[in-house]
């Protein structure tokens, strides 16, 4: 039984690795994307005015 423990110690290791390898590959494709495809600055302007618009009403702009 001891002996088995042993040997899958660095298992978990080897899993986080393969996904934080994993998840930086699937944030690289989103950036990606969302730089060819022109949405950020779109996205952003987007969230700009409506925190302007909101800041008018709320009579803090």
């Amino acid at each position: 039984m001891r002996r088995t423990l042993l040997d899958e110690n660095g298992q978990a290791t080897a899993e986080y690795a393969l996904v934080i390898v994993a998840a930086a590959a699937v944030a690289l494709a989103l950036i990606i994307w969302a730089t060819t495809s022109d949405l950020l600055p779109a996205f952003f302007s987007t969230v700009i005015r409506k925190v302007t618009s909101v800041a008018e009403g709320a009579g803090i702009g």
